[in-house]
């Protein structure tokens, strides 16, 4: 990590649809006694059914829980969906917002994604904006204009609460394939994701963190948050593995 820079990294797991009472138990315990003395925040990120189970075992300690998605709504008939003031009822202070998965199975716009991100800070939460672009649309060479929309539909809506976000740049193609962005080509995108938000407000965009997120593991952990710009790291399946999850925090 570049030590000019005044973003403390933050490290983020995204536990997706995975976990069980048992296999959790153990997990968080385990984070719980490797977090302390890290030069990182930690968050994890837990199927809902799961957040009870999260508060329980991580309050008090230095690791944070979240959500993973959020509603456009306060409350109201909406069968399944949960509210930002139910996250912060179990003490989340993180939620994902727009992940490709949700982009793709569910059919998020750029507006709804922005509306979920106007919604979660209503509710006292910071949401972890994801935007990232598909392999056909990186080969077509449209990752900035890709990227670029995505965070603009967010900024819009923002007003002055710009500072309060999280971005995390997450490639499509490189999500569960075991594929990863040279640290190059994430620090390219990580520059002009920069610009975008400094070029609103250059106090409050040039203290947004910037992850990033894509099959990323031990191995090419440090490597990539070595790089100027990228500020930490949204974690998939090497999360639920307490060894990789922490030696990733570690690497920053």
């Amino acid at each position: 990590m570049n030590q000019t820079t005044m973003r403390r990294p933050l490290i983020a797991g995204n536990w997706k649809m995975n976990g069980s009472v048992a296999a959790n138990a153990l997990l968080l315990d385990c984070i719980r006694a490797g977090a302390s003395g890290l030069a990182a925040d930690l968050v994890v990120c837990v199927p809902a059914p799961y957040l009870a189970q999260a508060q329980a075992a991580l309050s008090g300690s230095a690791v944070a829980w979240g959500g993973q998605d959020l509603s456009l709504h306060e409350s109201g008939a909406f069968t399944g969906e949960v509210s930002g003031a139910m996250l912060r009822d179990f003490g989340c202070h993180f939620v994902i917002v727009g992940h490709s998965e949700r982009r793709s199975l569910h059919g998020e716009t750029d507006a709804i994604v922005a509306d979920k991100a106007r919604q979660a800070l209503a509710c006292g939460l910071t949401p972890i904006v994801c935007v990232g672009e598909t392999l056909e649309e990186r080969e077509a060479g449209q990752t900035e204009p890709v990227v670029s929309r995505q965070l603009r539909a967010v900024l819009a809506v923002l007003g002055q609460q710009l500072g309060k976000i999280v971005i995390a740049y997450e490639p499509v193609w490189a999500i569960g394939t075991g594929k990863t962005a040279t640290p190059e080509m994430a620090q390219q995108v990580h520059a002009h994701l920069r610009a975008l938000l400094v070029g609103v407000d250059s106090d409050a965009g040039s203290g947004v963190r910037l992850l990033y997120g894509g099959s990323v593991k031990p191995d090419n952990a440090h490597d990539l948050l070595e790089m100027d710009g990228i500020d930490g790291g949204l974690i998939g399946g090497a999360s639920l593995k307490v060894e990789d999850f922490l030696a990733i925090a570690k690497s920053a």
